[in-house]
């Protein structure tokens, strides 16, 4: 249900153009590089693995703790970054993150042997992990609530874009320099240029406004609101800020002890943990990690593979696009629903079609590339951008952190999970069994989302943490 069908419609004053909504972009830009660090640096060992694993001596369990130790990594930066952020702040944990991109790249492209190289991914993966926190926090602290989820989405699309240019350049790279030892150093080493673009561009961006007035600091946090909204906006929004910042003072409980004591705050932490559980278990991340595996599965040459998997890089760029544009239109919900009904259906479509095509038939391998497009662009489309958004929106503002990160903690965990057998799942039940098994699990993603994921577009923050913190919004359908 949107505010405006429960009465709920905040009074601010329109939004109006200017310099400030140019402002806005700029800093959403910036902050999106952290999106664009989190694409290149998962989506690199895509392309970088096999010639990695060919001259590191790997097997496909230790390919699988290379590429898996990002992750797992990344499930403690998720839950360490919300942490961060709501103690240092947004800004100033994001500058950190860069610092943090940069050192683990350095780590990579040096490393020796696996010990140092896993030493890398997991710096890597606590920036990536940190990112995936704090960057959708404070895309959506700083935006209107009327364009909240297209702004706040940017750091999907970019996150997807990162993960294209890591197939292009992969793709690139591998055909023009394979011959020659230690290509996938190369490819590693791109990610630095935006870690630097991340650091100096974050020392010109201004805090959120709604943890400084969380800290007491109003006059900052009005001078912020100011620079990215007209001024009687600003002042408007500011009032806003402050009066929940007092009523949340007044219950005395934030963080743990405000979850412990609260219900309705224990059921969407739950709520968000099962959002970002279910979006992994669709097998996305096993896609953009392990595609070029799966197109040598179905039966193209692995130089084929390199330049087909392009496509599906292309699709979720496509997808996050068009989901941009829906995201201030369409709710939540019907968006969830209609995600995982698409990708349910594609993954029976790929487990038939791969049981039906037995290996060394000429279509097969166009025909799993179409339906593996299929699916990322559904994905992409109705389920990647929405969760970002979703999850950096439910929570109040004192839990906002804590709860963004211990769902993405979540999420995380179980990419890791993904990442770690995926490899040997293919190996022990093929393309066939993976993917029927990827289904049934959507089946109960699916029902997940229709009885308990509450609807969230159209309100202010504010009036999303009262609606939580009282219990009110899961009433609403």
């Amino acid at each position: 249900m949107t505010a405006q069908t429960t009465g709920r419609a905040p009074s601010l004053p329109p939004l109006t153009d200017g310099p400030h909504r140019r402002r806005l972009g700029v800093v959403a830009l910036i902050a999106t590089f952290g999106g664009l660090l989190f694409g290149y640096d998962t989506g690199v060992i895509n392309g970088a693995l096999r010639p990695m694993a060919a001259e590191l001596g790997l097997n496909a369990f230790t390919e699988g703790v290379a590429t898996s130790s990002l992750i797992f990594a990344a499930a403690l930066g998720a839950m360490a970054g919300g942490r961060l952020s709501d103690g240092w702040g947004r800004r100033t944990s994001i500058i950190l993150l860069a610092v943090l991109f940069f050192a683990g790249t350095v780590l990579v492209v040096a490393a020796p042997g696996l010990g140092v190289l896993v030493a890398g991914r997991v710096l890597l993966g606590l920036a990536v992990g940190g990112a995936s926190t704090v960057v959708p926090v404070f895309l959506a602290e700083l935006a209107p609530y009327e364009i909240r989820g297209s702004l706040a989405g940017r750091n999907e699309l970019m996150i997807v874009v990162g993960q294209l240019a890591a197939f292009v350049i992969n793709a690139i790279i591998g055909n023009t320099l394979g011959h020659l030892d230690g290509v996938w150093r190369i490819m590693f080493a791109i990610c630095a240029i935006p870690a630097i673009v991340l650091f100096f561009g974050m020392l010109r961006m201004p805090e959120s406004p709604r943890w400084l007035v969380d800290r007491g600091r109003e006059t900052e946090a009005l001078a912020v609101l100011r620079s990215v909204r007209s001024e009687a906006r600003a002042d408007a929004e500011l009032a806003e800020l402050t009066a929940n910042a007092r009523a949340e003072q007044q219950r005395h409980a934030s963080g743990w002890r405000a979850i412990v004591r609260n219900r309705n705050l224990r059921k969407i932490l739950l709520i968000g943990m099962g959002v970002g559980i279910a979006q992994q278990l669709t097998g996305i991340n096993s896609i953009m990690y392990f595609g070029q595996t799966v197109l040598v599965e179905s039966g193209f040459d692995e130089s084929a593979a390199l330049i087909a998997n392009i496509a599906p890089g292309v699709i979720a760029v496509v997808g996050a696009i068009i989901a941009l544009a829906m995201m201030d239109r369409f709710d939540r919900r019907k968006t969830f629903i209609t995600g995982f009904t698409l990708t349910t259906v594609s993954h029976l479509l790929i487990g038939v079609s791969s049981m039906l095509l037995p290996v060394g038939n000429p279509i097969r391998p166009y025909v799993i590339l179409v339906l593996v497009v299929v699916f990322v662009g559904s994905m992409q489309t109705f389920l990647n951008v929405a969760v970002w958004v979703y999850l950096s929106e439910i929570f109040p503002l004192h839990m906002r952190g804590l709860g963004m990160g211990v769902s993405v903690f979540m999420l995380w965990i179980s990419n890791g999970f993904l990442s770690l057998y995926f490899l040997s799942l293919v190996e022990a039940v093929g393309i066939t069994g993976t993917f029927f098994l990827f289904a049934a699990v959507g089946v109960i993603a699916l029902l997940f989302v229709w009885r308990w994921v509450p609807e969230t577009r159209g309100r202010t923050l504010e009036a999303l943490e009262e609606d939580v913190t009282t219990g009110v919004i899961y009433a609403q359908r």
